[in-house]
């Protein structure tokens, strides 16, 4: 398996909480991360079928357009008991007509989605992370991670970002959205992910 040898690569990300938290899981190991924003490289249009073939065209765009190894995150909230949605459509159902994200309108969404089957649903939820790593010659590398909890309602925290404020890990009183984000970094999906990924490259 190939090594990521330290020096520049891209974030094919332009969601600044993402690559927030992705610099600070790669600032230990003499990565210097540069964000697709900040290379004024395009979004595009995520047509895969799962978290997996998200992360790759992301990344794969990227690195093509940059020349520069690149790696990209999808990810998202699976609701167990509306059949694991919003999943890929994290984002999207975030998403007003202005075409602006806001996430408390999509947690809304959930619970209003929640509410509607019953006052005995479960509220078990997990978040999934996929990474890709695709370097300039098209070589890549998939990693994924998960995390379990269940949903609170009304949202609890203003910290993380997402659907943070509503999602409370397993074993855990705290919402993400309250939790201290170097123990969110610790325990969360994308951390999990994170350490098969350095496990395997670094």
């Amino acid at each position: 398996m190939r090594k990521l040898a330290p020096g520049r690569l891209v974030i094919a990300s332009h969601n600044e909480g993402k690559v927030r938290e992705i610099r600070e899981l790669l600032g230990l190991y003499g990565i210097d991360p540069v964000s697709a924003a900040e290379l004024d490289l395009p979004e595009p249009d995520e047509i895969g079928v799962n978290f997996i073939e998200n992360a790759d065209l992301k990344a794969r765009q990227a690195a093509d357009l940059s020349g520069l190894p690149a790696l990209a995150d999808d990810s998202g909230l699976c609701v167990e008991a509306l059949g694991d949605r919003p999943g890929i459509f994290s984002a999207r159902w975030a998403e007003g007509e202005d075409g602006k994200r806001d996430f408390m309108r999509a947690m809304q969404r959930v619970e209003v989605e929640l509410q509607a089957l019953g006052p005995e649903i479960s509220r078990s939820a997990h978040f999934v992370c996929a990474l890709a790593l695709v370097w300039p010659d098209g070589e890549a590398e998939w990693f994924e991670g998960r995390v379990d909890g269940c949903l609170v309602w009304p949202p609890r925290g203003d910290r993380g970002f997402g659907y943070d404020p509503m999602f409370e890990p397993l074993g855990r009183t705290e919402t993400f959205g309250e939790m201290d984000q170097a123990e969110k970094h610790r325990i969360s999906h994308r951390a999990d992910a994170f350490r098969k990924l350095v496990a395997a490259l670094l």
